[in-house]
């Protein structure tokens, strides 16, 4: 008798787990994007859609850009803007030859405006030239686990070799947001430069309540 009620008390918690699997399912929103993630700061998988697919991640990229020019550069050092830097395909920070900006200024532009030329110039500046810094990107994908990532540049422009996927890319800023002026420059919704004002691209800091911060990014392959 002992063993059937056992039993018995198995499969009902079983029925229920499965009945409230299934109200769970239908709760799960609809997400059309083909990749996603939803992650806690900790690691923890909350929701995730083909979230180890690889796939182009456009100016997301400068999320690693800024990463590496932190752990590598002091906010306050100075920058000289060569012509290589200037003209970059794509958004940009409207960089001219011969100005002169420290580092968190061209972070800004990097993070709110989206300049392909602000990374161009930061990565440069760190690295020496593009490649050398690419290098750097990979050796930090690699220490944060980022096992389906390649980077290629630093500003997110279609090219071979440069990919990553949504878990990958959510480890990344799971990392990022723990870097207090990561997260303070993300945060921002405009910031003067010089003689500009940068306004964040990132809507969702605006038109989603909670958002606290991040990078979007685009081109028309991504």
């Amino acid at each position: 008798m002992l063993k059937k009620i056992i039993v018995a008390a198995i499969l009902a918690a079983m029925v229920y787990n499965i009945i409230n699997t299934k109200a769970y399912a239908d709760e799960l929103p609809s997400v059309s994007a083909h990749s996603a993630v939803v992650m806690h700061s900790g690691g923890e998988i909350v929701f995730e859609k083909n979230a180890d697919e690889t796939m182009l991640i456009a100016s997301t990229t400068k999320i690693m850009t800024a990463l590496v020019v932190l752990e590598n550069c002091d906010l306050n050092e100075t920058v000289e803007i060569l012509p290589e830097y200037c003209g970059m395909e794509g958004s940009s920070m409207y960089l001219r030859a011969g100005e002169r900006y420290t580092v968190k200024e061209l972070l800004q532009g990097l993070l709110l405006v989206s300049g392909n030329d602000a990374a161009m110039a930061l990565a440069c500046y760190t690295a020496g030239d593009a490649e050398s810094f690419a290098a750097l990107m990979n050796e930090k994908a690699a220490a944060l686990g980022m096992e389906n990532s390649s980077f290629a540049n630093p500003h997110g422009l279609d090219a071979e070799g440069h990919h990553s996927t949504a878990r990958d890319m959510a480890k990344l800023l799971c990392c990022c947001m723990e870097n207090e002026e990561f997260a303070a420059i993300t945060a921002m919704k405009s910031c003067t430069v010089g003689e500009q004002t940068l306004y964040n691209h990132n809507k969702l800091l605006s038109g989603c309540n909670g958002c606290i911060g991040g990078k979007t990014g685009y081109t028309e392959a991504a």
